[in-house]
């Protein structure tokens, strides 16, 4: 655990000093990776802890961004206000797709996900005098924290949007470690046992719901300060298709694997947009790549390099060691003829 804090703590500084280094584009990109790593950790929650693989995730996104940007529009511009309120709208929306969703497995409950938020995208695609439609919602304010004091450039963004994604991290590495997370690895593992000892499955894998789309909302939040903009291509199930490729490319069930695919994609479509607009095919190319050669995402094949680099060698045992242990051995012989 001490190690752990370490690079932490280490991480979290030089991110905090990274926008006296580099320029507002890169500043901008990091911001882009902590947000959409937030995203990537709420579905991680559904996909790499409960084993409920969802097609839906931007339904939450979605709702999350567009409540914000709304609340803000209309009702104030604090940042906390705000944000909570995009939170708890994407907190019932998940009460309401959970409990229809939960009730089915595997690829029935997939599909339930993708139809649900999919009427989540045509609601908003034809709502068009509240959420602006295909034109999407534009014209939404800068956030402020404390009275006067707005986060009015990308740099105080950046900076917001990093404290909130620690502190995401924290949670999330406390509820992993928690009883309820180990409930949440045992219906991955097998929930028919979970059943058996007394858990009500079902009940539990709404809580994971729950959790999973009200982060996703958070996430929402933050991209709509962050981008000014929300569009229901935001919302559309491309976007749940993307968080679904960093998850698994980074490396589901860990902890900074969501975070570590969220990069990955994020730079890649960076890289690659600004040579061809092709760029989605690479991706999907490289997750195929990575879902038959690095079926535990990056994270797992960086664990597996470090394990067999520092893996400590067994010592060779002396001579003289091996006849001094068998020796009463023997003795022992020769006592029983």
């Amino acid at each position: 655990m001490g190690k752990q804090w370490v690079k932490g703590s280490l991480l979290f500084f030089l991110m905090v000093a990274a926008p006296f280094f580099v320029s507002l584009y890169y500043v901008n990109i990091f911001t882009e990776i902590l947000i959409f790593g937030i995203f990537a950790i709420s579905l991680n929650i559904l996909v790499g802890q409960t084993g409920l693989v969802s097609l839906g995730h931007a339904a939450f996104f979605g709702a999350g961004a567009y409540a914000t940007g709304l609340a803000a529009s209309h009702l104030s511009t604090n940042v906390f206000l705000t944000l909570v309120l995009g939170m708890v709208v994407a907190f019932l929306l998940a009460i309401l797709i959970g409990l229809v969703s939960t009730k089915a497995h595997g690829f029935y409950f997939l599909m339930l996900t993708l139809a649900c938020s999919q009427m989540v995208y045509s609601v908003i695609y034809q709502w068009t005098d509240v959420t602006g439609g295909s034109n999407g919602l534009s014209g939404i304010p800068s956030p402020s924290v404390f009275g006067d004091f707005i986060l009015s450039n990308q740099v105080f963004i950046y900076y917001f949007t990093l404290v909130v994604f620690t502190i995401v991290i924290l949670v999330i590495n406390r509820l992993l470690h928690s009883p309820l997370g180990y409930v949440f690895i045992g219906i991955k593992e097998n929930e028919d046992r979970m059943k058996s000892i007394g858990y009500n499955t079902t009940f539990y894998k709404n809580i994971s719901f729950l959790i999973a789309g009200t982060l996703g909302g958070l996430a929402g939040g933050l991209y709509v300060f962050f981008n000014g903009f929300v569009a229901p291509t935001d919302v559309y199930w491309t976007v749940s298709g993307s968080v679904l490729i960093m998850v698994l490319v980074g490396g589901s069930g860990t902890l900074w694997g969501p975070v570590i695919g969220a990069a990955f994609i994020v730079v890649l479509e960076t890289i690659i947009s600004s040579y061809t607009e092709s760029w989605m095919m690479i991706i999907g190319a490289a997750f195929i790549l990575f879902t038959i050669f690095a079926p535990t995402g990056i994270a797992g094949l960086f664990t597996r390099i470090t394990q067999n680099l520092f893996k400590a060698k067994p010592k060779p045992v002396k001579e003289e060691y091996i006849e001094h242990s068998i020796e009463p051995i023997k003795q022992q012989s020769k006592i029983n003829g």
